[in-house]
């Protein structure tokens, strides 16, 4: 887990890091959100739909905005004020994602910060784009 503090930011500033997406996800995700619709659960279904398999849910993708901030960029400090998010291209189970952010924007008035981030899959197709909001709480 990265630990920067404000005086460390700079814009420009970037984190990536690269991620499976599991069965298991997709299941614990379907347990969590109650989300059970057949175009995640059921390939078969999804495969008549037009897709090659069943889709991953974009919110679990999205989640890993959640790990670049929390983890990497900054890091233990951050707390996610918010995030706009454009999904792109389904992602699929056996995707490998890699998920990257840089800094595009910093606020010293408030620590606030702004990153722009992207997650694409192993084949360079873009799955979304986010704007993200984030705040530095440092104690």
């Amino acid at each position: 887990m990265n630990e920067y503090r404000w005086p460390d930011l700079a814009v420009g500033t970037h984190a990536a890091f690269e991620v499976e997406v599991t069965a298991e996800m997709l299941h614990g995700f379907a347990a969590v959100s109650g989300d059970y619709n057949p175009l995640h659960m059921d390939a078969a279904f999804a495969k008549a739909s037009g897709f090659s398999g069943q889709v991953v849910f974009g919110m679990l993708t999205a989640s890993f905005y959640s790990r670049l901030i929390g983890m990497h960029l900054p890091g233990k400090h951050a707390l996610l004020h918010g995030i706009d998010l454009e999904f792109k291209s389904p992602a699929y189970i056996g995707d490998r994602l890699s998920v990257s952010g840089e800094i595009v924007y910093l606020n010293d008035a408030y620590h606030r910060l702004e990153v722009k981030a992207r997650i694409v899959n192993q084949d360079g197709k873009i799955i979304s784009k986010a704007t993200i909001r984030v705040g530095l709480h440092e104690s």
